[in-house]
């Protein structure tokens, strides 16, 4: 079983996250987003398999920053706008057993990893 968490090293979710799994001696590859980058094909795994309203944090100043325009297309799931503002991505991402889930809740991931 190959588990990948993806997000930003300054996030602090990311950091619960990761502090959660490390605590739970559980394997994973970190990845971050803003330093590693992505590819196209994992933006539309994950499109594919959350849709793009769960994947953007419309919280963020990364989406207040973008134009309407932007915001638009990002909505609409363009992959090329994800590629340009990789940090209007909702964080972190775990990939699991084909399973994409976004954001972290302890009691969620708990459920998730008894399974």
């Amino acid at each position: 079983m190959t588990i990948s968490l993806f997000g930003i090293n300054n996030c602090d979710t990311c950091r619960k996250a990761r502090r959660w799994l490390d605590d739970k001696g559980i394997e994973y590859q970190w990845h971050d987003i803003r330093k590693d980058g992505l590819t196209a094909e994992q933006l539309q795994r994950w499109l594919d398999g959350v849709g793009s309203h769960s994947l953007i944090n419309r919280r963020g100043p990364s989406w207040r920053k973008l134009d309407p325009d932007e915001q638009k297309g990002l909505n609409d799931g363009e992959i090329a706008l994800f590629l340009a503002n990789p940090t209007v991505i909702k964080r972190p991402i775990l990939e699991r057993n084909r399973t994409i889930s976004v954001g972290f809740r302890d009691s969620e991931w708990q459920e998730r990893f008894q399974a």
